[in-house]
């Protein structure tokens, strides 16, 4: 799915479940602790991705740790994103000689549980979720709006190396584009990002990719 809405650069692999082969290396497994068995599947499996997605770039496998707020720790040159979600994991990487930041994220496409809506989004993003909900139903717009805050978190953390909370972007959504403008309300190295969305299998997903060479945000 995520291939249909990313650079042509970024290489993406994909899972829906939690192959036998997807194996931890020993310094990853450290990292585990004693971790409930779900955990353990979602955290071992989106691994397993991004290895097969890495060796698309000519990549050897390698342990992929987390660093600085759990950020993934991906090899010298690379610039990558990880999510997950019950029944599907993914993980989009790049060189980082083509594309500057990625962010990805994956929710089930339900509506989001009582009272997180208020806490994620600012009171105009509430007025056009309200909008669109009446004109185009077939949508979980605040699913949507949460995802796509997930990705820009995602893409803003490696380039400025700071917090950025749900109140700190501003978003909004073209339903017929498949797109959405996240408008950054802090001082930092960039002002926004755009990025694209697709519901489809039961998910929604969201993505932002820079491009080095400047371009369009997809």
């Amino acid at each position: 799915m995520l291939e249909k809405i990313l650079l042509p650069d970024i290489a993406v692999a994909e899972a829906f479940g939690d192959p036998p082969e997807a194996v931890l290396f020993a310094e990853e497994e450290a990292l585990l602790g004693r971790s409930v068995e779900k955990r353990r599947r979602e955290f071992t499996t989106v691994r397993h991705c991004a290895r097969r997605a890495l060796a698309e770039l000519g990549r050897p496998a390698t342990p992929l740790l987390r660093g600085e707020r759990g950020a993934p720790i991906w090899p010298g040159g690379i610039v990558g994103s990880m999510t997950h979600c019950d029944g599907y994991r993914a993980a989009a990487v790049a060189e980082d000689t083509a594309v500057q930041t990625i962010g990805i994220d994956a929710e089930p496409h339900a509506p989001l549980p009582e009272g997180v809506l208020d806490a994620v989004s600012l009171p105009e993003e509430r007025d056009w979720l309200s909008t669109l909900s009446r004109s185009e139903p077939g949508v979980h717009w605040d699913r949507l709006l949460f995802s796509a805050k997930e990705s820009v978190y995602k893409a803003w953390f490696p380039l400025a190396r700071r917090w950025l909370g749900f109140e700190e972007a501003r978003l909004t959504v073209d339903p017929s584009a498949g797109s959405f403008q996240a408008d950054l309300l802090v001082p930092g190295p960039v002002e926004g990002f755009s990025g694209r969305w697709l519901v489809a299998e039961g998910l929604v997903v969201t993505t932002i990719a820079v491009p080095r060479s400047g371009g369009q945000n997809l």
